[in-house]
């Protein structure tokens, strides 16, 4: 089983909000991104998706972007985006799951997971211009929630963000010794020129739609 990462996918199969208008690159980029998705992930892996999944303003907006995923092999694991209006509670995140019969999905929201030995947990984190102390601390909040619902600590744990973690969201990371954050967010990025130690950049522009394999 392995564990892979990407974000920013930015589906609107239901809303028509393409995505080429930022350039050529996202010109038929699900097909591509399903392409390249279905040749490395298979029905055993988990891929985490770190935010900005779909435009669609509400769930019942969704449910073509929501079938898309599910078609896609292995189980998927969704934190939320700054773009994503869905979001719901999740109990009625569950729910809308549950109704469409999309079995192969869940959120990562104030909670963790453990894929093959890794510990996953997570939040949307904040912006870097952000000055709004209530939103900082609420997001330093929800990381410490999904961080410390984790039952075996002394296992390998990953931290998965929207946005890149910074300022006391790092410290946070180094306090529980997170041996690698993944996020994404930033876009128009050539490949590879971000690179920071024990961090990841996983927006689907800039890894080309191709899911990052970090574990396996």
């Amino acid at each position: 089983m392995a564990l892979y990462a990407i974000g920013d996918l930015h589906l609107s199969f239901q809303t028509d909000k393409p995505m080429d208008i930022f350039g050529d690159g996202w010109t038929d980029y699900e097909k591509i991104l399903e392409k390249k998705w279905q040749e490395s992930v298979t029905k055993d892996d988990t891929v985490v998706l770190v935010g900005d999944i779909s435009w669609a303003t509400y769930l019942a907006q969704a449910v073509e972007d929501f079938a898309f995923l599910n078609r896609l092999n292995g189980k998927k694991i969704i934190l939320k985006g700054n773009h994503d209006y869905w979001w719901e509670t999740r109990k009625k995140m569950h729910e809308f799951l549950q109704d469409n019969n999309f079995s192969n999905i869940d959120f990562l929201y104030n909670n963790s997971f453990e894929v093959d030995g890794i510990n996953i947990c997570g939040t949307k984190g904040y912006d870097e211009k952000e000055d709004d102390e209530k939103i900082i601390r609420r997001e330093l909040s929800r990381f410490e929630l999904s961080y410390k619902s984790i039952l075996d600590k002394s296992k390998k744990t990953f931290a998965f963000f929207h946005y890149p973690p910074q300022g006391l969201m790092v410290e946070l990371l180094e306090k529980y010794e997170i041996e690698l954050s993944v996020f994404g967010h930033l876009h128009g990025l050539k490949k590879d020129s971000y690179k920071q130690d024990k961090k990841i950049l996983v927006s689907c522009d800039y890894v080309n739609f191709q899911p990052i394999l970090l574990s396996k």
